[in-house]
């Protein structure tokens, strides 16, 4: 089962402002293990970034008017996502905005169906709780030091690891799809594992009584 993590940077917080998204990130998922395949881009706004957007994930309007346009990446992003539920914290927010990039171009838009908000996940399991994105990374002991600011791949690493905790699932100790050059972090402490047992049979058993016997004494199992 492939599913996609998400996230998105914006100009803004409102639609009907006038704000665009300024960068989509998404980590591909088979079977909660991240593969190796990811989709990232900045995108040029064709406006302004608010003073509060630009103080939560840093990115200057000279920087961006030198990226492609949506309309640019839409076919390579939609051919990333076909066909996988995507994981997206606070689903609401950046399915508007994407389903607004679309809509600008003439493009359907994204089926929420196909979605799941791990926002809700965490609403649901922890009501009354903290579930921002640092307060879940808190809850579940993964380390967020890189997340001075936000960007939408940091998020995603982090988000993966959350959904997998929000689901009961064990978060994968090693990814076997990794490359073979990039170096795995064990935790020896953490690291489950399991040995076949195997019994001996009775013959076995009885030949080693045997030598028991003659290697110590005759009384050995009186």
């Amino acid at each position: 089962m492939k599913e996609v993590v998400l996230d998105t940077e914006t100009t803004g917080l409102e639609i009907k402002d006038g704000h665009r998204i300024v960068e989509i990130g998404c980590i591909e998922l088979e079977n909660q293990i991240p593969t190796s395949n990811k989709f990232h881009c900045y995108l040029n706004p064709e406006r302004k970034v608010s003073e509060k957007a630009f103080e939560i994930h840093g990115y200057t309007d000279e920087f961006l008017s030198t990226q492609k346009k949506f309309i640019d990446i839409y076919e390579e992003f939609l051919n990333f996502i076909k066909d996988k539920k995507l994981i997206i914290h606070n689903a609401d927010f950046d399915l508007t905005y994407l389903n607004n990039e679309l809509s600008l171009i003439g493009k359907a838009k994204i089926n929420k169906q196909n979605v799941i908000d791990t926002l809700q996940l965490a609403r649901n399991k922890y009501p009354g709780s903290q579930i921002s994105l640092d307060a879940l990374c808190k809850r579940f002991h993964i380390d967020n030091s890189k997340r001075v600011k936000h960007t939408a791949l940091i998020d995603c690493e982090l988000l993966s690891k959350v959904y997998i905790n929000l689901i009961d699932q064990k978060e994968p100790t090693l990814d076997f799809k990794s490359s073979e050059k990039e170096k795995l972090n064990i935790d020896m402490n953490h690291l489950l594992y399991s040995k076949k047992i195997i019994y001996p049979t009775k013959e076995e058993i009885k030949k080693h009584k045997e030598y028991i016997k003659l290697k110590f004494s005759k009384n050995f199992f009186n």
